[in-house]
């Protein structure tokens, strides 16, 4: 009988199997390595991607639900770690995209592939996520999801959250301006909490 590789282990095989970032990394989303893992390419790619697949009544950046996630958790008083786990929640979809929640349940290769991504990108940006960590970065994701639908498609999302702290910012951005915000927000969290001295912030 043939032996059945998992969609992540089968890449290894596809050596060709890969994208070229923004930053000119060759990238396999598939087999992803923590080197090639850049923080300007997760800014770039994010503040190009609309949110809930295009379907709000203007342009709102996944870099932007990400900034504002960030800064609820800073209102809140979050650690150094929780903070850049929530702006880096999303950062799978700079290398995948995204998929909606009714189709992604479908596809067990696709969020196989996501959860091995980003236990990748934990471990690129030294972060070792607990399950407490984990229901506070859901909480807020739910929190701005529900915020974000309510204020962009006049729709109500029906699960229990609470309320922010911190206002959202729902302004009309440009992709630069978000792209600027969440790399200046990643140098500011890395550099107070691990002496970070090379800013990703200058590359744009």
């Amino acid at each position: 009988m043939p032996e059945v590789l998992s969609a992540v282990e089968a890449a290894a095989a596809q050596p060709n199997d890969f994208i070229t970032t923004y930053r000119k990394h060759r990238f396999s989303p598939r087999n992803p390595r923590a080197q090639d893992i850049d923080a300007a390419d997760i800014a770039h790619a994010l503040s190009l991607m609309c949110r809930a697949n295009g379907h709000f009544n203007r342009f709102f950046s996944v870099a932007r639900h990400c900034i504002n996630c960030c800064r609820e958790g800073l209102a809140r008083g979050e650690n150094a770690d929780i903070l850049l786990m929530l702006l880096l929640h999303d950062a799978c979809e700079a290398y995948i995209s995204d998929v909606t929640r009714p189709v992604k349940t479908g596809l067990p290769d696709y969020r196989e592939i996501e959860k091995n991504l980003q236990s990748v990108i934990w471990e690129r940006f030294k972060l070792f996520p607990a399950d407490s960590d984990l229901k506070v970065v859901g909480e807020i994701d739910d929190m701005m999801l529900k915020l974000e639908f309510a204020e962009l498609a006049g729709e109500t999302i029906d699960i229990e959250t609470c309320a922010p702290v911190f206002p959202p910012d729902f302004s009309v951005r440009t992709f630069e301006e978000d792209e600027r915000e969440f790399l200046a927000l990643f140098d500011d969290i890395t550099k107070e909490s691990r002496g970070n001295e090379n800013p990703v912030s200058e590359v744009v």
